[in-house]
């Protein structure tokens, strides 16, 4: 057997109570922890020890360890700096390919809103969107960040929205928005095609964490007439840095 240092030892522990929690269990006790990593008992009792001392894991009535909740909160708040940072770089990638606007958009409310932007000169689009609220109902970003939501969630989050035109193509009802959603996940990223505003075209992908949560939609948008014949291209592009920055928000897929 290789050795591993001390270090390594309680990362691996550590690592181990997290991956009994993503299955919904409770944590779990020393022998359950060592159990599962192959290890001596009394070593992986003394990581565990160490884990709560250093304030990562806690230790329950029932001597059952589980990740500190300040674990969560502080690889949250990496996440955010990282989806802004790396979400940048992602979308100077994309834009540079596609010379077309792409944004980086989240979800507020029943609207989606946009939290980065690179816009080249050859986009003809003009103006900024950052902090701009948009219905999620007719955006491509509306569908990406609700890829995963289920029916109901889909419906609650549109619960009080008029699904008002605008464009020729608007989704009428939480029905149409959901079987477009659905054709959108069959073909790997969302297409609206004069739903938000007339002439213009759009498409996006789903962004995940480390959770595997949907938390933002990368975007492509432009003029119909220009962006819809490179679909194929601008999409498997998009794809392509949809993917990069998941893997730097530590999504494993």
């Amino acid at each position: 057997m290789s050795k591993t240092s001390s270090m390594g030892r309680g990362i691996q522990a550590l690592l181990a109570v997290g991956a009994r929690q993503a299955r919904g269990l409770p944590g779990g006790t020393a022998a359950g922890i060592a159990a599962d990593l192959d290890r001596d008992r009394s070593q992986v009792s003394r990581s565990l020890r160490t884990g709560g001392q250093e304030g990562f894991l806690v230790r329950t009535a029932t001597r059952t360890y589980a990740l500190d909740w300040s674990v969560f909160t502080d690889a949250q708040l990496l996440t955010d700096r990282r989806l802004q940072a790396d979400g940048a770089t992602a979308l100077e990638a994309l834009a540079t390919v596609t010379d077309e606007a792409c944004f980086l958009g989240v979800l507020r409310g029943d609207s989606t809103v946009t939290i980065c932007e690179s816009v080249p000169p050859g986009s003809n689009l003009v103006g900024s969107w950052l902090g701009r609220p948009y219905p999620a109902y007719c955006s491509d970003a509306g569908q990406a960040v609700l890829w995963e939501a289920t029916e109901a969630e889909v419906r609650t989050v549109f619960a009080h929205v008029d699904f008002k035109p605008h464009g020729p193509n608007t989704p009428d009802s939480v029905g149409a928005f959901l079987a477009q959603r659905d054709g959108a996940r069959a073909r790997g990223y969302s297409i609206v095609d004069e739903e938000a505003e007339p002439g213009l075209y759009s498409l996006a992908v789903p962004v995940r964490d480390f959770k595997g949560d949907v938390v933002a939609a990368l975007q492509i948008v432009g003029i119909k007439e220009r962006l819809e014949p490179r679909r194929e291209l601008c999409g498997a592009a998009l794809v392509e840095q949809g993917r990069w920055l998941e893997s730097r928000l530590g999504y494993r897929g």
